[in-house]
């Protein structure tokens, strides 16, 4: 049968992301001893006792639907951890969803209109092209700072690129692929971009809690912003859940409104279990969190001296748990090169808008750096 397919997919191409993490389970699949630094997938267990809260809630059984926004458990202890951050939340203004691009993909749909202008701050999160293209938004992409990856003092580019026919700026810090935080004087000045031509922003802030050394900022924590903000996170990367896929949207009650149609159309809610665990996480997981963090400081600096090692110079980012390779002008081959000849996964950097750089996840052992490091020195990739 020959399928008439929507433009909207048609738009859109597979995560090269996940495409990458594919091509090295097939690999490994056949016998082959991948170094994967593909995916942005925290190694540590989850912490036992977010598991035990799991078990326990269905023991208890929590396997049934719950309110479509979230228990009001978890959406209380989401908004106490939002006000920790100097956002001014209620429960009401929250929707729990089934991992933080659930909640994306809603903030999208609700706000884009076919022809709407979103503004990127490249490098970006291979995702956010997708969803906006798949809401028919009209792309404008502004590069970051060279090397340092930091959104001042490029906020010229910024301004140049906004008017008032702007509907959506994405902003995500600490970022992912650089591992970038932004200063307070950059919130700033897209704080005072965004009131000035009344734009609504989006702040991915889902590794808020994975930093060295700074603190990160909620941008709806400045002032202006509270009414024009809508804050994603989720529990994946700092509670190392990235399986239980769970996320949350916090944002004006008129925008939840509207977003609370289309979550109660799709994906109904959460998983009733996953939502009381996450619970626990919040409350109960300070010292594991610490642990991780600690542990992702290590090896990112780790890392940095073993490139050092071989006159690689690589820029490190103050949180998240990634960095930008320089490598050729053609990422996408010397991505498919090192894992086909050295068997390193790494992603192209043209997949996040900054071509002549591969994404290297730090999220692994340090025996499986100093691996990847040797085998990437070895076949001359470095």
């Amino acid at each position: 049968m020959n399928f008439e397919f929507a433009s909207r997919i048609e738009r859109v191409e597979p995560s090269a992301t996940l495409a990458i993490s594919n091509k090295a389970s097939e690999l490994e699949a056949n016998g082959v001893d991948v170094v994967d630094l593909s995916v942005g997938e925290p190694d540590f267990p989850t912490p036992q006792n977010v598991v035990e809260a799991g078990k326990d809630a269905m023991d208890a059984g929590h396997t049934g639907y719950t309110p479509s926004n979230g228990i009001p458990e978890l959406r209380e202890a989401i908004a106490a951890r939002l006000r920790e951050g100097g956002i001014d939340a209620i429960d009401e203004e929250i929707i729990v969803t089934p991992g933080g691009k659930q909640a994306l993909y809603e903030a999208f749909q609700v706000l884009i209109d076919d022809g709407d202008e979103v503004v990127l701050l490249d490098p970006a999160w291979v995702s956010y092209e997708a969803m906006s293209r798949l809401a028919g938004g009209s792309l404008t992409r502004v590069d970051l700072e060279p090397y340092s990856f930091q959104l001042e003092p490029g906020l010229d580019d910024l301004e140049a690129a906004v008017s008032e026919e702007t509907e959506l700026l994405v902003i995500n810090s600490p970022s992912n692929p650089t591992g970038a935080v932004y200063t307070d004087a950059a919130l700033e000045g897209v704080r005072d971009l965004a009131v000035e031509y009344d734009i609504t922003v989006v702040s991915d802030e889902i590794y808020d809690k994975i930093t060295y050394g700074v603190e990160q900022t909620s941008l709806a924590s400045l002032s202006g912003m509270g009414d024009r903000t809508i804050t994603i996170n989720g529990f994946s990367k700092a509670y190392s859940m990235t399986g239980w896929r769970l996320g949350y949207v916090h944002a004006p009650s008129a925008l939840i409104d509207q977003a609370a149609k289309l979550h109660s159309h799709s994906v109904s809610c959460a998983v009733n279990f996953v939502q009381r665990a996450g619970v626990e996480a919040i409350e109960n997981t300070d010292d594991a969190v610490v642990e991780m963090r600690d542990a992702f400081r290590e090896r990112r600096d780790m890392l940095a001296e073993l490139f050092e090692s071989h006159d690689v110079d690589v820029p490190i980012g103050d949180g998240a748990f990634y960095m930008m390779l320089p490598v050729d002008n053609d990422d996408q081959a010397w991505c498919s090169g090192a894992i086909e000849d050295a068997h390193v996964a790494t992603v192209p950097g043209s997949a996040f808008g900054s071509p002549g750089h591969a994404r290297i996840s730090y999220a692994a052992s340090e025996d499986r750096l100093r691996e990847a490091v040797g085998r990437l020195a070895e076949h001359e990739y470095i």
